[in-house]
């Protein structure tokens, strides 16, 4: 059976814009929910996670790129596991460091970088993808794969917070 999927986009204009979607999202999380976020470097990833963290009762200012340690673990409504997959080089590296139990536990996983290791991710999950469109400007496409997602997606269209985009086929 496939996958349902749903894909909606947004310019913001400055971090607060792209702060205020990711709490919006993180409103809609729950348990197990994995979001895969891609973007060059400079994209604002990391940023997007602060704002994810704060939208579900965290503090921000703790969430720092785990680049180099690979994944931090911040307190909030539900406990957000922040990977970073930019130093590996495959999935199975992404596996070894125990991101399946992670994915499936009692939290939320976030991992920048995402699209360096596929074959690690869940099928249903959240993708958000980052790109600079100038000093201040961020375009983000957001995909909802799994019925919940793609709802979650349609939800934070209603709210005028994105715009829909065709359907991923």
């Amino acid at each position: 059976m496939a996958i349902v999927r749903a894909r909606a986009s947004c310019l913001c204009d400055g971090i607060d814009q792209t702060q205020l979607r990711a709490a919006a999202l993180a409103a809609r999380l729950v348990a197990g929910d994995v979001v895969c976020l891609c973007g060059q470097l400079g994209a604002g990833k990391t940023y997007f996670t602060k704002g994810l963290v704060r939208g579900l009762g965290g503090d921000a200012d703790d969430v720092t790129s785990p680049t180099f340690v690979l994944m931090q673990v911040y307190e909030a409504r539900l406990t957000v596991s922040h990977f970073d997959a930019y130093r590996l080089t495959s999935s199975a590296q992404m596996l070894d460091i125990g991101s399946d139990e992670t994915f499936a536990g009692d939290g939320v996983s976030v991992v920048e970088w995402a699209d360096r290791v596929p074959e690690a991710l869940p099928d249903e999950r959240y993708e958000v993808r980052l790109a600079v469109r100038g000093p201040t400007q961020r375009f983000l496409e957001i995909t909802g794969r799994g019925r919940r997602q793609a709802d979650a997606v349609a939800f934070l269209v209603s709210q005028g917070l994105f715009q829909p985009t065709d359907p991923v086929l």
